[in-house]
């Protein structure tokens, strides 16, 4: 009888994944045992402090080079950094989600079974305080994006992507006001996001019949496996493109690149705005994460066959976000195609062959996310009896309504259009800059072509708060609560500072990127 040998699992270097589990499974006993007015404070509390601990020991865990749990999750500096990342993120993220005072219960509704434009629904917009369930869905969230940071395993990240998504999915569609266009962004979502699943999944199969064959290895989905077989497999090459290609649907998906964008503008507009800056920040860093450990790792020797094809779906991506911009009327959708047009930069750094590549896109997403945050925390400020005002024509004139506010909307916009003294202007510059060094001369002309058109819509917005007269219709912007005037400070402060002086941060990104292999 053969002796069954348990793989070596190292608890303290998964400990900020198991947290953020968790508390979600411990905030799903909460809903069911905590009397309902407590909810709100108890759930918000442990989710923070959570967040706070998993961030505790992934700075504990700074020096640990790994793979454990079974060759299944990688524990190395990328890991690490954006690990990191996506848990202050997600902390101001919770901050947005948990206020309730800029919309009297909050930003979601109050019971989800309610038909929408009811008179039901009608009564609990109008101030039952909403959900308390939004808590563990984030949690889950946010565990599910550590894991697929961290996976070495095709089949790990595949579980963790739906970790992630099914949250989600259901997260958008729980606002409080525009239920139908909630409800109607959360099934493009959900319907979209299936596909893409079905995709990677299909590429996972592929990549499996790929790694067969090859002398003195068994046939698997770990990174490991893969990169040796990339140069040793006798299986046909069409599995490996076929595979690869599939791989790219599911995750270019929920990196929102071209051509697989399209539910993006939709959800961002329907999705409660604190569930869209969750998403624009977090999302991005956990699928640009998982691009780079699956191009970087697993594929590093097909390296001269995906790079065109990855730099067409860049300049593309580029492309479509800058032009659609242009056209648009609504902040949330012109958000939306902004963080499309960044998708298609950022993959301009997983293409950058180096080190200072994989670095610059790291610090990329944190500036980004930092910058996406703090825009999101204003729009939920710019109110009228019905909610947000994104129209566009709506917000002329607010500079002279409310100059504070309107001056730091500029301040982002500017650093969203890459203008020098803030984090965008740098974090372009980290990723170009690589990219040129690497012979991707193309990609960085692309790159600064697009910055340009995509800096008319910003400047637009800006012409428009400030050197329009305010109208009848013109919104106020409400007085936000300390949770939500705490995020807008911290994302616009780190956006300053990462202008500045983002040596600090670039330093941390440098010394962690190297992967285990």
């Amino acid at each position: 009888m053969t002796e069954l040998k348990l793989p070596s699992i190292d608890y303290s270097a998964l400990s900020p994944i198991l947290i953020m589990l968790g508390t979600a499974l411990l905030g799903v006993l909460v809903e069911a045992l905590v009397p309902r007015r407590w909810r709100h404070v108890v759930q918000l509390t442990l989710a923070l402090l959570a967040v706070l601990a998993a961030l505790t020991m992934v700075v504990l865990n700074a020096d640990e080079r790994m793979i454990t749990a079974g060759q299944a999750l990688a524990v190395d500096g990328p890991t690490l950094f954006l690990q990191g990342a996506i848990l202050v993120l997600a902390a101001m993220a919770l901050l947005l989600i948990g206020d309730r005072s800029v919309e009297r219960g909050g930003a979601f509704v109050a019971q989800a079974a309610v038909t929408a434009e009811s008179a039901d629904d009608r009564r609990q917009a109008e101030g039952r305080n909403g959900l308390t369930e939004v808590y563990p869905l984030t949690t889950f969230a946010i565990g599910g994006m550590l894991i697929f940071v961290a996976a070495n395993d095709l089949l790990t990240m595949f579980i963790a992507l739906e970790v992630f998504s099914l949250p989600l999915y259901l997260l958008c569609a729980l606002a409080r006001r525009r239920r139908l266009l909630s409800q109607e962004a959360a099934m493009k979502y959900f319907l979209l996001g299936a596909y893409s699943s079905a995709f990677f999944l299909f590429g996972v199969a592929l990549i499996y019949g790929f790694t067969s064959g090859i002398p003195g290895r068994t046939a698997g989905v770990d990174f490991a496996t893969i990169n040796a077989a990339v140069s040793e497999s006798p299986a046909s090459q069409v599995l490996l493109f076929a595979g690869m290609a599939l791989l790219a649907i599911g995750l270019l998906f929920k990196a929102a690149a071209a051509p697989f964008h399209v539910w993006t503008p939709d959800v961002y507009q329907g999705a409660p705005t604190p569930v869209t800056g969750f998403m624009a920040a977090c999302t991005k860093v956990a699928a640009f994460g998982a691009l780079l450990r699956v191009f970087h790792v697993a594929f590093a020797d097909a390296a001269w066959d995906f790079t065109p094809v990855l730099g067409a779906v860049a300049v593309l991506t580029m492309l479509v976000g800058a032009v659609l911009a242009v056209t648009q009327t609504d902040i949330k959708r012109l958000l939306a195609y902004s963080s499309i047009a960044n998708a298609g930069y950022l993959l301009v750094g997983v293409l950058a062959p180096s080190r200072d590549g994989l670095s610059g896109t790291m610090f990329y997403l944190v500036a980004y996310g930092f910058s996406v945050l703090a825009a999101f925390a204003v729009v939920t400020l710019v109110r009228d009896a019905d909610g947000e005002a994104t129209h566009l024509s709506r917000w002329a004139g607010l500079g002279r309504r409310s100059p504070f506010f309107a001056g730091l909307f500029t301040f982002i916009l500017l650093a969203f259009a890459g203008i020098p003294l803030t984090s965008g202007f740098t974090s372009k510059f980290a990723i170009f800059g690589p990219a040129l060094d690497g012979g991707q001369a193309w990609l960085v002309i692309a790159g600064v072509l697009t910055s340009m058109v995509l800096a008319f819509p910003y400047l637009r917005v800006v012409v428009m708060m400030w050197l329009s007269e305010p109208g009848e219709s013109t919104p106020t912007v409400t007085v936000p609560g300390g949770l939500t005037a705490a995020a807008l400070m911290i994302g616009v402060l780190a956006t300053l500072v990462l202008g500045v002086a983002p040596a600090p941060l670039l330093d941390l990104a440098t010394g962690a990127a190297e992967f285990v292999r």
